[in-house]
């Protein structure tokens, strides 16, 4: 079903979750994610795909020098973690609160059926 009203990106990824890289040089190392952009198909993970950036003397790094710093990967190449700690794909449903009758859709993990939205 193509997406009509909201034209941005889907994604099964969203910032705070711990996922695990599954491919690049990365690979196996498991972090949280800082951030995401949904246009370029990235997010940036605690931890994974770290290079070193000269800076210059400014007021955060007075001596300036070179950081650390975690670069985007590609959303293709990580995966969320289930409740065991073990990747899984990401399924989509439609759940209906009994209370007020509205509906929204949550994430689920298709290898445990738990829901990945809180």
């Amino acid at each position: 079903m193509p997406r009509t009203k909201n034209k941005q990106p889907k994604l099964h990824v969203k910032r705070g979750d711990l996922v695990r890289v599954i491919a690049g040089n990365d690979k196996g190392k498991e972090g949280r994610i800082l951030r995401v952009f949904p246009k370029q198909q990235r997010v940036i993970v605690e931890g994974v795909n770290l290079r070193i950036r000269h800076v210059r003397p400014n007021p955060k790094y007075p001596q300036g020098g070179r950081i650390e710093q975690e670069m985007p990967i590609h959303v293709s190449n990580v995966m969320p973690l289930d409740s065991n700690g073990r990747p899984t794909r990401v399924g989509r449903k439609w759940i209906v609160d009994p209370q007020t009758g509205r509906g929204r859709w949550v994430r689920y993990a298709k290898t445990t059926g738990e829901e990945l939205d809180r």
